[in-house]
């Protein structure tokens, strides 16, 4: 059974996503809207320290330059850590699986939508699974700080920008755009919706050198994986 508290979570990633994430984006929102389940109680009466600013920043690393509706659906999924590596191991026995037939046959098992959803990018779940520790550790952080955590999106997102290792291209659209308040958010929507490239870079490249206590998660070479839109 699902915790309350992720029911709560997964009320919060439609507002974040529709607020921060891709004010523009018709396609996110969609997604987002669809994950939408309310809640009026919250079973977790304990609160765990808050974890800095620097650490999830480097939780986010990984995966703060992808584009608006995979980070939203990578972070959804990040909180069934254990889906993730059940999923990993179905598509390793199912690599025969394509387009349609995937998609359907990954509906029938018993995973949340959001780990059905990454079926389609096989080198994100094999990232994710293939890391668990951080996949659990970045899922835990999401269902805690939510906004912390897409505050530290921003962050990296503005880091990767002024370094120049950000910008609009064949594969994706990067803008910055004012939400609510006036605060102004970087937004990466792809260039073609039916189709979202998946980068694959350092950390170290894109952002620049981390603080020596909170280093970068390893991660794979640069490069752009395409997959299935949401």
């Amino acid at each position: 059974m699902k915790s309350q508290s992720r029911k709560l979570f997964r009320g919060m990633i439609a507002i974040i996503g529709l607020a921060l994430l891709s004010s523009g984006s018709s396609a996110f929102a969609q997604q987002a809207q669809s994950q939408v389940m309310t809640t009026t109680t919250n079973t977790d009466t304990e609160q765990a320290p808050k974890i800095p600013n620097e650490e999830l920043d480097s939780l986010v690393a990984p995966i703060a330059l992808y584009p608006d509706p995979l980070l939203a659906q990578t972070l959804a999924a990040s909180t069934y850590p254990l889906e993730v590596v059940q999923l990993q191991q179905w598509l390793d026995r199912n690599k025969n699986l394509k387009d349609k037939a995937l998609a359907d046959a990954v509906a029938k098992q018993p995973w949340d939508p959001s780990v059905q959803a990454l079926a389609a990018y096989p080198d994100v779940v094999q990232r994710m699974a293939g890391n668990i520790q951080w996949t659990t550790d970045l899922g835990n952080a999401f269902l805690a700080q939510q906004s912390d955590v897409m505050d530290a999106v921003q962050r990296m997102r503005g880091k990767a920008e002024s370094k120049g290792t950000l910008k609009t291209s064949a594969q994706q659209t990067v803008q910055s755009k004012a939400v609510e308040g006036g605060k102004q958010v970087v937004v990466i929507e792809p260039a073609e919706p039916d189709v979202i490239y998946v980068p694959s870079y350092d950390p170290v490249v894109v952002y620049g050198a981390p603080l020596p206590a909170y280093p970068y998660y390893p991660y794979t070479y640069p490069g752009y994986y395409p997959g299935m839109g949401l």
